[in-house]
């Protein structure tokens, strides 16, 4: 029996963050709804940003898209944690760079294997 590599195990986790990350934004609550409209974005925005957040998760959950998905990520918590920068709303930037920089860290283990 061969053991799961712990890489493959620390994608799953970013993997499953970005698949409930995307299901919240489709499907949207009043309250996430509010954040946006509070940040100048377009009604339809929330659904591009899950849509995007799903297409990270797939890429991640593959090996050989790995690094793509990586990229994908990295540019949504980028967007993510600049938006809060932007508004001054620093209590909510440390999640979002958070997972930035676990991003970071797939990302470079994905590039060293």
């Amino acid at each position: 029996m061969s053991m799961l590599p712990w890489r493959h195990i620390f994608a799953g986790a970013l993997v499953a963050f970005f698949l409930l990350g995307g299901t919240l934004n489709i499907f949207a609550s009043p309250e996430i709804r509010a954040d946006y409209d509070r940040w100048g974005y377009p009604d339809w925005f929330p659904y591009l940003t899950g849509l995007l957040e799903w297409t990270a998760a797939a890429l991640i959950a593959l090996p050989r898209t790995r690094l793509l998905g990586n990229v994908l990520a990295g540019c949504v918590m980028g967007a993510a944690s600049a938006t809060v920068l932007l508004h001054g709303e620093f209590g909510h930037v440390v999640p979002p760079l958070a997972i930035l920089a676990l991003v970071a860290a797939n990302g470079w283990l994905t590039r060293k294997r």
